[in-house]
């Protein structure tokens, strides 16, 4: 009668360039690329593969902590993942399907309203699209209906629930204090004589389900968290013990009053790992252990559903969240509501850059519609089924085939993707991350506006219809905290027009890219189709040329055009490129040959006077590459100089390496200059070793010796890294041939190394390779090893590996042979085999905690 459910709400804002549709490097997320692949490591990966510890604080059991929780992800975060941590991503999916054998034939999975918009701050449209479009993503992804969705920062009101209701959602989660009134029901409905009872002010009962009917007769069932338990996870350092975790929750219970109870919690899932290390790791063993001591039943809402119907009806205290103590406001105005450490700034900014988004969102309404009139059947179910081209650009056809008015030309396709693609935008301008923090500027603040810019320059492009200027005269009235950016209009030209990305921008990034990696004839640059007509290649030393004329289309506009270009490169990075639309074959060759024909002539001032006559209007540079592609570019380019630099300061260490070493034996200070190259050569030399596959260990702590001599200052976060990867690669090859002893060696003595190098290493993947070789590859090898000498050093090697990585290796039952004598073989004893994969009825170990 006690159940137990812990919900996580999984969630990054969409951080991809809206012209790009793709993440960009995010240099604050150092040694990762962006922030969504560090909290992908931190988080949602280990979350799916998290570890419950023995006693002396190995790992004796993994485990999906997804399959045994309740869980939303928000579905532009799955959309990434997918492409980027398929690993982490299908632990998510197989995570759902596992917990529906568990918990009665309901998953766990929950979907979430799309890009995470307020949704009482919605107009009725955007309303409906975000749970359609939230509710499709997630059929497609797991696989069957939602039976729950979470409302971002749980916002809600009356119109919220009825567009959840609508769509066939069945419950949603929110916090307690978002609760007006409640009243006991007897078979559904009111009990004569039992008024309502005021709970605002979070003294509803949070263990058990409420139904909330509603003015069009649908109703909802609402299941309100427990508000202290779960700032206590998010805030309070609960997950410090697993045990205490796990104490706290079971005695969320009221007294026994022979009715059913749910103590449950939600937190935001980065809790568990993200902001609290090693949270996914309390998690699991606190699961572990309510399960196997019998202090609770673990369920999912769904089931709890089925299992306890409401018998109280609630009425919701409208337009309130759990992130704001002031309602809604902290998504439209200065309401006190900040992330903190700035307390001379303001939030002046959100009402009117809400306001000045209203403006565009309601301009945009009439064009959109009169602009797909003669296109679709109905303007707002073609938006709604656009989901399935967003998703899967491979159902544009499908998508046609239903929603068009007839058979659309070319043209009248792209027209049509435009006008979606400006709706998309505009939804996606409103996620609620915009508004969250303290600083217009802010990264998650600048993504909303370069949103807002995407669409605003889809709507000039269709209509021509001064969207812009009127848009810019209402961010200028949005005001910073930084003098530097001073207003909305400012930041709009600082970061959102120099993101723009036209057919010939591409075409440039292109052009200039090639002088320093070749492309197949049919390549993909980023949300773009680059097929090569003709390139013609010129080199003289360090000097090079490319010349030729390609086909640009978008792959989400179908959008196509026709660019001749020229590209020269003088030196490392003084490089000249230029595009003109193609003028026909003849144009071109003309331009093609007298290029290459001074350029064969080493006359390279008349190759850049050329290029500035033949492409003056669009002459690009360095600047013009996309941001990951312009830091490989100038790592490229400066590869050369910045070898001569280190060849220079290592002289100058090398030189004077004894007299520092007889300087600090004195106790005397180093001369800058000589620090200078000590910490330039020795952080060279050991990232160089690190992220070698020719890793040598006797070397890696020579050098590390070396530095701590020297008081060198290393790079821990970057080195650490390259020697995570470098491991994993190692653990790959070793997977990929398991027989090869020597690969299982080298793992080893790499991981040795690491797990006494001053860095941080990741041992996560590499553990997770070695559990599934235990369990896949190692019987068969102990079986082997009664009769094969090769085995039963392969054997003790591999057990030999485990220990070294802190894993419990099952203990060896060894059989006796059928002439009645044990094999002389001595098996190690390392306790009892580890149960299979979310086992449910294994024991834990004991003193298990995080």
């Amino acid at each position: 009668m006690k159940y137990i459910c812990i919900h996580g709400h999984f969630y990054q804002p969409p951080r991809e360039n809206p012209w790009l549709e793709a993440v960009e490097r995010q240099e604050s997320a150092y040694p990762y690329h962006d922030w969504n692949e560090r909290i992908t490591a931190e988080s949602y990966a280990t979350n799916a593969t998290a570890r419950i510890l023995d006693g002396q604080g190995r790992i004796a059991r993994i485990v999906n902590n997804y399959s045994r929780i309740s869980f939303n992800f928000g579905p532009t975060l799955l959309a990434w993942m997918e492409a980027k941590a398929p690993a982490a991503y299908e632990g998510v999916i197989r995570a759902d399907r596992r917990s529906a054998e568990r918990f009665g034939g309901h998953g766990s999975a929950l979907a979430q309203a799309y890009n995470h918009m307020i949704m009482p701050l919605a107009n009725e449209r955007d309303r409906r699209t975000q749970v359609f479009w939230g509710a499709r993503d997630f059929v497609r992804r797991f696989g069957r209906k939602p039976e729950g969705m979470w409302l971002p920062e749980t916002a809600v009101d009356v119109p919220t629930l009825e567009a959840l209701a609508a769509h066939g959602i069945t419950f949603t989660i929110l916090a307690p204090h978002q609760a007006a009134r409640v009243r006991p029901l007897v078979g559904g409905e009111p009990v004569g004589g039992l008024g309502w009872t005021e709970v605002t002010g979070a003294r509803i009962d949070p263990t058990r389900p409420y139904l909330q009917n509603l003015p069009s007769g649908r109703s909802i069932v609402l299941f309100f968290y427990d508000g202290p338990i779960s700032r206590a996870v998010a805030f309070e350092r609960l997950l410090a013990s697993g045990e205490r975790f796990a104490g706290r929750i079971t005695h969320a219970f009221r007294a026994d009053d022979g009715n059913p109870q749910l103590a449950h919690i939600a937190t935001d899932g980065e809790t568990y790992g993200h902001h609290h290390p090693n949270g996914d790791m309390a998690l699991a063993w606190a699961l572990a252990h309510i399960e196997e001591s019998g202090l609770g039943r673990l369920t999912n809402y769904a089931q709890c559903l089925e299992l306890d119907p409401p018998r109280h009806e609630v009425e919701i205290l409208e337009d309130t969240s759990w992130s704001c103590a002031h309602g809604l406001e902290r998504w439209r105005s200065d309401c006190g509501c900040n992330s903190g450490g700035r307390p001379g700034w303001s939030q002046l900014w959100r009402q009117p850059l809400r306001e000045a988004l209203d403006f565009l969102r309601d301009e945009l309404v009439p064009l959109y519609e009169s602009g797909v009139a003669d296109l679709v059947n109905d303007p707002w179910v073609a938006r709604d089924e656009y989901i399935d081209v967003v998703m899967d650009r491979a159902r544009a056809t499908r998508f046609l085939e239903r929603n068009a008015s007839h058979e659309l030309s070319q043209p009248e396709r792209t027209r049509l993707w435009k006008l979606l693609e400006l709706q998309r935008h505009a939804m996606l301008m409103y996620t609620s991350c915009g508004w969250f923090f303290d600083e217009l500027s802010g990264i998650e603040t600048t993504q909303v506006v370069q949103y807002a810019g995407r669409a605003v320059e889809l709507a000039e492009d269709l209509f021509g219809a001064g969207i812009e200027a009127r848009f810019l005269e209402r961010l200028e009235q949005v005001p910073s905290n930084l003098p530097a950016v001073a207003n909305g209009r400012r930041l709009y030209e600082q970061f959102v027009v120099p993101a723009r990305v036209d057919l010939a921008k591409v075409a440039a990034h292109y052009a200039v890219s090639s002088l320093f990696e070749r492309y197949p004839d049919n390549a993909r640059v980023y949300a773009y189709r680059v097929d090569s007509r003709d390139r013609r290649w010129g080199e003289a030393g360090r000097t090079r040329l490319a010349v030729g004329h390609l086909d640009v289309t978008s792959t989400i506009t179908e959008e196509t055009a026709h660019f001749s270009y020229g590209a020269l490169r003088l030196a490392d990075h003084t490089v000249s490129g230029g595009v003109s639309e193609f003028a026909g074959e003849e144009a071109y060759a003309n331009i093609a040959d007298e290029l290459t024909s001074t350029f064969r002539q080493a006359d390279f001032a008349t190759a850049m006077r050329l290029m500035d006559r033949y492409f003056h209007a669009s002459i690009y540079s360095l600047r013009t590459l996309f941001h990951d592609q312009q830091q490989k570019v100038l790592e490229k380019a400066m590869e050369k100089s910045l070898a001569q630099a280190e060849a220079s300061y290592r002289q100058i260490y090398e030189r004077n390496a004894p007299l520092m070493r007889f300087l600090r034996g004195l106790s005397l200070p180093q001369p800058p200059e000589f620090r200078a190259a000590a910490d330039l050569v020795l952080n060279a030399d050991v990232r160089r070793e690190a992220a070698s596959d020719d890793l040598d260990p006797d070397r890696m702590l020579s050098l590390l010796g070396e530095a701590n001599e020297s008081d060198v200052m290393l790079d821990r976060k970057g080195i650490g890294y390259a020697m995570t990867q470098t491991l994993e690669r190692a653990m790959a090859r070793l997977v990929e041939d398991p027989d090869d002893i020597d690969r299982l060696e080298r793992v080893d003595r790499l991981a040795s190394l690491m797990k006494s190098a001053p860095f941080e290493i990741n041992l996560w993947t590499v553990q997770n390779l070695y559990w599934d070789l235990m369990h896949s590859v190692l019987p068969d090898k102990r079986e082997d090893a009664l009769e094969h000498e090769a085995a039963r050093d392969w054997v003790g090697r591999f057990e030999g590996l485990g220990h070294t990585l802190n894993i419990v290796v099952p203990a060896w039952r060894v059989p006796v042979r059928p002439n009645g004598r044990v094999p002389d073989v001595a098996p190690p004893d390392d306790g009892a085999p580890p149960p299979p994969e979310d086992s449910a009825t294994a024991p834990a170990e004991p003193g298990a905690s995080a």
